[in-house]
């Protein structure tokens, strides 16, 4: 891996791929600083080793169409206020006015571009467009671990104009070593946790998963598929019946892996997909006509917690009910509080995708956990084994 403690940045212009794709309130206001928080320590390296900064990212999905409300503009107080220092802002990502700004900047100043959608060259990936934002700067650092499995200009074609001037940051470098740390060094017993609705969306997580761990645990939504494949009733819940047989097979791959699977041995059903529902406790394979599976039970609940403390390196990704639902968020917060014992007692936790994360921020445990990966569909495809456009074209 090519690290950024291997470049010299003394009077330097250096392009940095962050991810300040975060929410915005009806006011424009950044509601969670999170993602521009974890691109600080790669922006204040550069600062700190004389070098000055050109920030570059997306916001929403404007689909190369300039809008105000996905411009970049509105979250420069935010940028501001962590950094502790005046942002600059470039109204456009490309062109004169913007390279006479870059050209402008001496060590220690900041300039934030416009957002890198409102050009559909960016995600066409389009090699001019890459070309003109190499030339605003000398070295290219992607920190950006989200955007990585896109091939795009500004995470993947800009890459070839740097040649050896160019490197991962800290946060895509972190992501990489605490992923590969649970992939490739996890200390045994080794268990994944999976959870959400579909079992299509973790089919290729599971297959790459099943050589490597000791245990897989299911929940969620895909729960019932299995149980539904294996012969049980399921109510109303949610199944993909054309993924039945692919769950046998899973079954039988775990099952040649001497991988060991957990599905939920009781169900938390509800009688319409409310949380004024009413509710009972059943058997996950004995669920009633009209009913639906929307969280697991207690026999679920304290058999999982005894496989997460038995373990020593647990990947947990996707919730084990409708935890955005207050009445069927049990069974997701006792996992999160299991991984946090777990964590206390030496194992390593990591947590990734979308879900997961804002189920272990909404239950306040997020500093309890050993890694809480920031990629959503990066994560899924580096758990595949796919090879990601973003850090190949470093690396290469």
């Amino acid at each position: 891996m090519k690290k950024m403690e291997d470049l010299n940045y003394q009077g330097k212009r250096v392009l940095i791929r962050v991810d300040f794709n975060v929410p915005l309130d009806e006011n424009l206001l950044v509601t969670d600083n999170t993602r521009i928080l974890k691109a600080i320590p790669t922006i204040k390296f550069v600062l700190d080793a004389g070098g000055s900064v050109i920030l570059m990212s997306h916001l929403g999905r404007p689909k190369g169409v300039a809008q105000d409300k996905y411009s970049l503009k509105h979250i420069v107080p935010t940028i501001s206020e962590l950094l502790h220092q005046e942002v600059y802002f470039a109204a456009d990502c490309i062109g004169a006015d913007t390279k006479r700004q870059a050209e402008k900047l001496v060590p220690g100043d900041i300039l934030l571009l416009e957002n890198l959608r409102f050009h559909i060259e960016e995600t066409v990936g389009v090699e001019s467009f890459s070309k003109e934002l190499a030339s605003l700067a000398d070295i290219y650092i992607n920190d950006a671990f989200g955007t990585a499995h896109r091939a795009h200009s500004s995470t993947t074609v800009i890459a070839r104009y740097f040649n050896n001037n160019k490197a991962f940051g800290k946060l895509l470098q972190n992501e990489i070593e605490h992923i590969d740390l649970f992939l490739q060094k996890g200390e045994k017993p080794l268990t994944a946790i999976m959870g959400g609705a579909k079992v299509s969306s973790k089919i290729g997580i599971m297959e790459n998963l099943l050589p490597k761990i000791d245990h897989l645990v299911i929940g969620g939504g895909m729960t019932y598929s299995f149980i539904k494949a294996q012969g049980g009733s399921v109510g109303n819940s949610l199944v993909e019946d054309e993924k039945l047989e692919l769950a046998l097979e899973i079954l039988s791959a775990a099952e040649k892996n001497n991988v060991v699977i957990h599905l939920p041995q009781d169900s938390v059903i509800a009688d319409q997909f409310s949380n004024e529902a009413s509710t009972k406790i059943v058997d996950s394979g004995n669920i009633p006509a009209g009913w639906i599976g929307v969280d697991i039970g207690p026999k679920a609940i304290e058999h999982f917690r005894s496989v997460i403390l038995e373990s020593k390196t647990i990947l947990w990704n996707g919730p084990a009910g409708v935890f955005e639902m207050s009445n069927f968020a049990h069974g997701t917060k006792c996992i999160a509080e299991s991984l946090v014992d777990a964590t206390k007692r030496g194992s390593y936790t990591l947590i990734g995708g979308g879900d997961s994360v804002s189920a272990i921020n909404k239950f306040n445990l997020s500093d309890k956990i050993s890694y809480i990966s920031t990629g959503g569909g990066a994560l899924m495809e580096y758990l595949e084994g796919i090879p990601l456009p973003g850090i190949k074209a470093i690396t290469d």
